[in-house]
Order: C-alpha cells, then structure tokens, then sequence
C-alpha cells in the first residue's frame, strides 16, 4: 500500500519526463518525445495488472518496463491505443450504374 505522502507526490507529477525523474530512471529526451503517451498508458496498464496495491518499487518498476518497451519497439508495434486495433479500411466497390440512376423523391400526388 502506498502512504499519503507518496500518492501527493505522483498526483504532482504531469509528464512522462517527470515521472521518470522521480523514480530515477535514465531515459533518452528523443525516446520520451515520441512516445510519452504510450509509455504512461503502458506504465497504467501494468500498473492494473497488479492484483492488490502496488507498493512504491512496484511502481518504479512498471515505469521502468514501459519504458523499455519503446527503447526497443515503437507505438505502432506495441499497439498501446485502441486506435491501433480497430480494423484496417475496406476497400468497397460501388457499380457505375448505380451512381447513374435517378431516384425520384418527389411526392406521389
């Protein structure tokens, strides 16, 4: 269980660069630019998968891993967003004939 004092620290903390700051994790700038998002939706996601609490080491390591996933993946890859399993686009075909046709919408009288 986490105690107040860390909860209030993390509820200050706003971007991935912070976060990796406060539990002193080396990143590279250029990695983080790129993919700060989906190393805090992943860094979330891990989180979730811990069935009590997470202790504070807990939480450093989920970071840590999250992290790692996009030093040696990119977003594309690693699919955090749901966006990326939505399914491809469908190519679909419309018959000429049928762009040609004339419906009439006038009102029978």
């Amino acid at each position: 269980m986490i105690n107040d004092d860390f909860a209030s620290d993390l509820a200050e903390l706003t971007s991935a660069e912070e976060f990796l700051d406060y539990f002193g994790i080396a990143f590279d700038p250029a990695v983080v630019q790129v993919n700060r998002l989906h190393i805090l939706q992943r860094f979330h996601d891990y989180l979730a998968q811990i069935s009590a609490a997470p202790a504070a080491t807990q939480y450093a390591d989920c970071l840590q891993r999250a992290y790692q996933d996009f030093l040696t993946s990119d977003a594309v890859t690693e699919k955090v967003f749901r966006v990326f399993h939505l399914h491809q686009p469908r190519s679909v075909a419309v018959p000429l004939s049928a762009l040609t046709q004339q419906v009439s919408h006038a009102p029978t009288l």
